[in-house]
Formats: C-alpha cells, structure tokens, sequence
C-alpha cells in the first residue's frame, strides 16, 4: 500500500531520510558548482573557467558536512538570512506571533511582492518565536533547474504545478495541492501560500477565490460543509510590508509594456533574477504583521477571500514610501515626495505612474476595509 509520503512524491519537500543523498549530489552538480562560482568570484571564474569548481565544491562540502536533516539545513540557511536582512533591511518588525500556539498547525497565506522574501520572513519570524517554520507553495515554473528543485525542496517547498496542461492533468494536480495542504496542517505542520497567483505588482493585494475554492476540493465528497472545512485550517492573513521593493522599477515597466502593447514576454531566467534582485536588495523598514487566526461562518469561497483581504488590509504597516505617493497622487506634499522622484527618475512617465501607484494602492486599500467597518 501507498503510503502518505509517497503520495506527494512529486511535489512535497524532502525528508529527513532525503537530506544527505541530495546535497551529496548537489555539491558534484557541475551546472550549480558554475553558477556560484560566477555569483561569487566572477573575475576569477571569467579567468579559470571551471578550474574554479573544485574550490567550490570544497567550501561547499565544507559547509553542509554536519547537515543531516532538515532542521540542520534550516539552520544554515537562517545564518545566511541574518547576515541578508542585516546588509538589506535596515529594521525588521513583527506583530500578532503571541496569537499562535505551539504545536497547532496554520494555513499562514499573505500578499505576495517577493517570490522568496515573502516566505522567508514569514518562517524566519515562526522560527524566532520557537514555533515550526512553514512548509512553503513554489510554483513549478520558478523550478527549471533541477538543483533548484533541490534546494527549495531541501528547505521545506512543496511544488505547484502551474505547468499542468489539459483538465486532467490540472484537477489532480489541484486535488494533490488540496490533500497536501489538508493533511500538513491537520497532522500540526504550518503552511504558507501566497493569496494568488504571482506577485502584486500594482501593490494591490487582492485574494484569487480560485485558490479559496482549491482548498476544499479535497473535502467536498466527504459532506463536511465549507464554512466547518475552512476554520478547521487555522486561516492566519499575513500582510508583509516592505518600506522599498527592490524589483518595484522592474514591475513597472512590465506594468507599462503591458498597458501599452497587451503583453510582456519575460527574459529567459527573468524570475531567477528578480528572486536574486529581491534577495540582495535594499529593503529599508520591513513590518510583517500575523493577522488574528480567522474563525467565523465563511459559506462561500469569496466570503473567505474577503476576510484575507480585510485583514491584510487593515494590518499593512504602511511606510514613509506608502504615505509619500499617496500624498504625490493627491497633491499634497510629503517629506519623503523626493526620495521616490529620485528612485524612479531614469523611468518614463508611464513607468513612473505605475511605479508610484504601487506604494500608493496599499494606502487606498486599507483606507477602503476600513471605511466598509465603519459603514
């Protein structure tokens, strides 16, 4: 018989058993010992080629000879996070980790800027509390090399399979998503996902009821109603705010080309380097606010999907750059006004407004959430 772990082969993360099989084959992997030689030494790596591999593969041995399993992996990762977040982030803030509790497994989903940002500092702030880091939705599309597949699967990532093609294919890759998510959060294992699909690039974070109605399509033969289903996941709206979006002069000229010509095509390996333009940007102020857990009667999908939205919303921790393009669309002045003109001065026009209107729209949404409370 099949068992639970193997049912997700495909897609969840690597175990304990897995850990030391896949790093020994990624420190002899010649295609990753090149890119990181390029990444770290690339005059060097210009100069020697692949001389410089063994060197490589020597630090890297070096540096994973202890891991064992995914705790260990975890730990070393975390190292390098902190030695990130203090040359890129300038003050990191948390609110709302007192409302967990220990040994209870969560559905953490929050609004999505970064592809690996997002649920870094989601885990990064799990961990500090003493509670388990999450396991982590990627998208098969940001997984075109298998040592990458590798790495993120080491350090807790379950793959969607956004590549899916034909109704068959997408409903089981769907139903396998919802067992998954399922069976993680109701054996005490945290989850994260982001709201929707890909990054909110115009800054507003709206929740796809697609993903609402995923949820539940492993639970709608068993008569358990959606409203019963969708407290028993522990649902924590997580609103991450990033006082500078390293990829925001990025976004907007996709924003752009899109308004202008009705498509953008990406560059080969374009999210490779928006994930490493993300990682090593500047972030300046960064607040990650955990929502209260929601609970209540959430009959339909797009009920649910309001509740997230309100909640990312109102927590949104809005920052000088928020504030300043707001006042900017408004006419008002703003002491911070200067320090985004000279962010977007090498931008068109065009650009510019869409790369303005993503730090302003995080103002107008919380301002709309809670002008409905009020109403």
């Amino acid at each position: 018989m099949t068992n639970n772990i193997d049912q997700f082969h495909d897609i969840r993360p690597y175990n304990d058993a897995e850990v030391r099989p896949v790093i020994d084959a990624l420190v002899n992997n010649k295609e990753l010992l090149d890119v990181l030689g390029r990444f770290k030494f690339p005059r060097l790596k210009a100069l020697t080629g692949s001389l410089l591999n063994p060197l490589v593969k020597w630090a890297l041995t070096r540096e994973f000879k202890q891991v064992t399993d995914v705790a260990s992996w975890q730990k070393i990762i975390s190292k390098y996070m902190e030695k990130m977040l203090k040359r890129t982030v300038c003050e990191l803030t948390y609110s709302g980790l007192d409302k967990l509790h220990p040994g209870r497994g969560y559905l953490f989903i929050s609004n999505h800027r970064d592809i690996t940002m997002d649920p870094a500092l989601v885990s990064y702030g799990l961990d500090q509390q003493g509670l388990e880091t999450a396991r982590v939705a990627i998208g098969d599309n940001l997984l075109q090399k298998p040592y990458v597949s590798d790495i993120m699967r080491l350090n807790k990532s379950f793959v969607v399979k956004r590549s899916a093609t034909g109704v068959r294919e997408k409903m089981k890759a769907y139903m396998d998503l919802s067992t998954y998510i399922d069976q993680s959060v109701h054996t005490g294992h945290n989850i994260w996902i982001a709201q929707r699909e890909g990054r909110a690039k115009d800054g507003i974070d709206a929740t796809d009821v697609a993903v609402m109605k995923m949820l539940y399509m492993s639970k709608k033969k068993s008569g358990q109603s959606y409203a019963d289903y969708i407290n028993s996941l522990h649902i924590v709206p997580v609103s991450i705010a990033y006082e500078f979006d390293p990829c925001d002069k990025v976004k907007a000229c996709e924003l752009a080309a899109l308004n202008t010509s009705g498509e953008y095509v990406k560059a080969q390996f374009e999210d490779m380097k928006s994930i490493v333009k993300g990682i090593i940007g500047h972030k300046g102020k960064v607040h990650v606010a955990f929502g209260e857990p929601l609970e209540g009667e959430f009959d339909t999908p797009e009920e649910i999907a309001t509740a997230i939205d309100s909640s990312i919303a109102k927590n949104y921790q809005l920052h000088n750059t928020n504030m300043a393009a707001h006042a900017m669309s408004t006419g008002q002045p703003h002491p911070a006004i200067n320090t985004l003109l000279k962010r977007f001065a090498g931008l068109t026009a065009k650009q510019q407004e869409y790369a303005l209107s993503m730090y302003a729209n995080p103002v107008l949404r919380q301002q709309k959430f809670n002008a409905t409370d009020v109403g």
